[in-house]
């Protein structure tokens, strides 16, 4: 073999060589980089888990801390949105549960809007992902709802009620039979006069609807992360419009929160706070009953 020729297959073994490195150095970056963003969507799976759990048991700190710990996964391309969709969540229903404990209002408004501007920014980013714009339908409601009741800023009422129907509008027209959609807009149809669409048996019957279907897409198969909630909560909110409408059923009503328990046995609002308003109700119902049904004496 001439020197040349020896030198030139030097040069083709070296640069082959070279390549195969570099192929390799990729396919291990590409594999650290699948690592990394394994271990980053079990580590935001166990904090959405966390999320809930704390949701139902009431526990308004864990929600502030857990919505804190999410920050470092917002960045992460292949978990933004639904990263986005949990951190407003965990905001959303630290909200709500302080409704249920009557957490001082201002309190209240400061969680909802830093929620509502999370949900936004999720449904900007992602605009086919309606559960973002369902949270902030939900979001702008209670708002309204909340300086409402302090009787403050008429103005600001008035605002988040027309952007809550811009919403409400913009969903319905792309997932009309969401259950988490239903359940959001259920307690606002309550309130709204039968000739107008709504009342109580209205809302009750959404319900209905929404539950059924719900139980019957459940083995509909979905990215771990991607909201599922709502059998429980539906269950809830028909044991509390059996509880309050004009003719209560409170057998119903007991029946409902039993079942939200079933699937939720550490709710604390249901527990602690709807069920034995559900139970009083029951044992003065049967006292005035009594006194109905008891023999008058001469």
């Amino acid at each position: 073999m001439t020197a040349s020729v020896c030198s030139n297959a030097q040069k083709i073994y070296a640069g082959t060589l070279v390549q195969l490195v570099a192929l390799l150095l990729t396919s291990v970056a590409t594999i650290t980089a699948a690592s990394n963003d394994d271990r980053s969507r079990e580590q935001v799976v166990k904090i959405v888990a966390q999320i809930q759990r704390a949701d139902y048991e009431g526990d308004r700190a864990s929600l502030k801390r857990l919505h804190g710990q999410m920050d470092s996964f917002v960045e992460r391309k292949n978990l933004a949105t639904q990263v986005g969709y949990w951190r407003a969540f965990a905001l959303w229903r630290r909200a709500i549960n302080g409704f249920n404990d009557n957490v001082d209002p201002a309190e209240l408004q400061a969680d909802l809007k830093q929620a509502l501007d999370e949900f936004d920014e999720t449904a900007r980013k992602a605009p086919a992902f309606v559960d973002a714009k369902i949270g902030a339908l939900s979001c702008v409601s209670l708002l309204g709802y909340s300086l409402r009741q302090s009787q403050k800023d008429p103005a600001q009422v008035q605002k988040f009620m027309a952007r809550a129907k811009q919403l409400w509008e913009e969903t319905a027209a792309i997932a009309q039979e969401n259950p988490r959609l239903l359940w959001v807009m259920g307690p606002n149809l309550w309130y709204v006069p039968a000739e107008r669409g709504g009342g109580q048996t209205r809302a009750i019957e959404m319900y209905e609807k929404s539950l059924e279907a719900i139980r019957n897409h459940k083995t509909t198969a979905s990215d771990t992360l991607d909201p599922r909630w709502g059998e429980p909560e539906l269950l809830m909110n028909l044991a509390w419009s059996n509880l309050n409408r004009t003719a209560p059923d409170l057998n119903a009503a007991e029946r409902y929160a039993h079942s939200a328990l079933e699937l939720v046995p550490y709710w604390h609002y249901v527990r602690d706070i709807l069920l034995p308003q559900i139970q009083e109700a029951k044992k003065k119902t049967e006292l005035k009953n009594s006194k109905l049904t008891r023999p008058s004496r001469h």
